[in-house]
């Protein structure tokens, strides 16, 4: 996404042992086509929430509620620090080397070159496309079980979830084939406005629920991996900086997306701590992989569906395309629309299609996103780079030369030692809790929550009860009701064990 004409080879370019041209400081880029840090800042949103709120108030549950409700805290000032740093990181390639200044592909890693190296700029590009994939994939899970849940709440029958998935597939492939619909940022604004009235109407149906339900509420037995699986929830849903560059990148003044970032994160910690609340209180350990199934107002149940499944389908068309992009790229498709394009689009489409019916379930498949990639992208890489490409920035300036990526000791040298502290203290929260949220996340999908492929399942006779009702009714046996007539789904009382 990027509103700039000139392409980069078309640049001169600042690379080791060149002068360095360093913008005077308290001079900053501007581009007069771009965004202003305010829709900018909804954009992030758009981009952010939406996937993992509706698993949010589970993984409250997984850490005793309290617990979580700290880490929830810790995660926004985390992630609000390592979005910052990664801005200015983009701000400082914008004042130390024109090429930036204008188009670029791939901002986030021109960010992992410039501070360490062309190695790092493969590295960063791999994470990034695996991050996109696997988002799609937990995306068109999450899309179609929603789907899924609209036909049993209005048809009162179970369509495979198996089936809805390639129809959402198919349904979607058509959308991809647009050149760039990342340009069109106003989508994943009206992303975040359904979301935002998701939120509300989540707290207003498990406020609704509360009477009934809340006498019986209860927590799970404590166990350690539930909190590992919850980490892998919070980094899902606060994480996604893989884009933050993209945005920056399209702003009237980048370095204003500091702005942006506070004015976001504000928004998303609004939405965030109130959904998990409520359906705590509301639901206890009646609550599964989705709140929206717990709250028993059909009405309202629906219209949260029908919201975030639009929120989910807008953002497909723009998280698909830098994977598209960068496949094109590879095998030299031409820019207009052709045969070729067709083909490499479709075989993504293909390919996330069939992951997601090689592991049916979005919620471990969210947990091991989140703990793996994403907090490499999100936690990681940020803290990294920007230590780096602060130094080099500052050693240009004291020598009047650019001698390529800092070293260990200039990064000591020529960073402040709170920047080095909060660094440092950030990177081991991401490689620990990232860590273990990866590897509970992979023993839920291979063990505890293990569920056949779809390809597999129809040759091995298995005989699953059908459930007929998209409500899980809340106590402790989940079979309590805030309406006569409703149709409790079928009990699921090991769900966290």
């Amino acid at each position: 996404m990027s509103t700039g004409k000139l392409s980069i080879s078309s640049l001169p370019s600042l690379d080791a042992g060149s002068v360095a041209k360093v913008m005077p400081h308290g001079e900053h880029f501007h581009n007069s086509r771009g965004l202003g840090w305010f829709v900018t800042g909804l954009f992030v949103v758009g981009d952010l929430a939406g996937g993992g709120i509706v698993a949010l108030p589970t993984a409250l549950i997984q850490t005793d509620f309290y617990l979580g409700v700290v880490l929830m805290i810790v995660m926004t000032f985390i992630v609000t620090y390592t979005s910052y740093v990664l801005g200015r990181s983009w701000t400082t390639l914008t004042e130390c080397w024109p090429e930036y200044r204008h188009h670029t592909r791939k901002p986030y890693a021109e960010i992992g070159f410039r501070a360490n190296g062309p190695i790092m700029r493969i590295f960063v590009s791999i994470i990034c496309n695996i991050t996109q994939f696997m988002i799609a994939v937990v995306y068109i899970l999450l899309a179609s079980k929603n789907i899924q849940d609209a036909v049993k709440a209005f048809a009162g029958y179970e369509f495979s979830f198996c089936i809805v998935v390639i129809i959402l597939g198919v349904c979607l492939l058509p959308l991809t084939f647009l050149k760039s619909p990342a340009d069109f940022w106003w989508a994943v604004v009206i992303a975040m406005i359904t979301t935002s009235i998701a939120v509300i109407l989540i707290v207003v149906g498990a406020v609704i629920d509360y009477g009934q339900c809340s006498q019986q509420r209860q927590l799970p037995d404590f166990k350690v991996t539930n909190i590992f699986l919850a980490l892998g929830t919070f980094l899902f849903s606060y994480g996604g900086h893989t884009a933050f560059p993209t945005i920056q990148h399209d702003m009237k003044t980048p370095a204003d997306f500091t702005k942006s970032t506070f004015l976001a994160f504000s928004l998303m910690a609004a939405m965030y701590l109130p959904t998990g609340i409520v359906g705590y209180l509301a639901y206890g350990d009646s609550l599964r992989e989705s709140v929206i199934n717990s709250i028993q107002t059909i009405a309202i149940q629906q219209t949260i569906n029908l919201l975030i499944t639009v929120h989910l389908i807008l953002t497909l068309t723009i998280v698909f395309n830098p994977i598209n992009q960068e496949m094109e790229e590879l095998f030299k498709v031409p820019q207009s629309f052709c045969w070729q394009r067709v083909l490499v689009r479709t075989g993504i489409m293909v390919a996330v299609v069939f992951v997601a019916e090689s592991i049916p379930s979005f919620g471990p498949l969210l947990d091991l996103v989140g703990g793996s990639t994403l907090t490499l992208s999100s936690i990681v890489f940020p803290c990294i780079f920007f230590v780096f490409v602060n130094a080099r920035k500052k050693k240009m300036i004291e020598t009047g030369n650019d001698a390529g990526p800092a070293s260990f000791s200039d990064v000591m040298k020529y960073n402040k030692k709170w920047i080095l502290v909060a660094s440092a203290i950030t990177i081991v929260f991401g490689l620990i809790g990232g860590g273990a949220a990866t590897f509970s996340a992979i023993v839920e999908i291979t063990s505890t929550k293990f569920e056949y492929p779809c390809y597999v399942s129809p040759f091995l006779n298995l005989t699953a009860p059908e459930d007929n009702s998209s409500t899980n009714c809340c106590g402790m046996y989940q079979d309590i009701k805030v309406y006569n007539d409703t149709t409790c789904s079928i009990p699921n009382l090991d769900f966290y064990k």
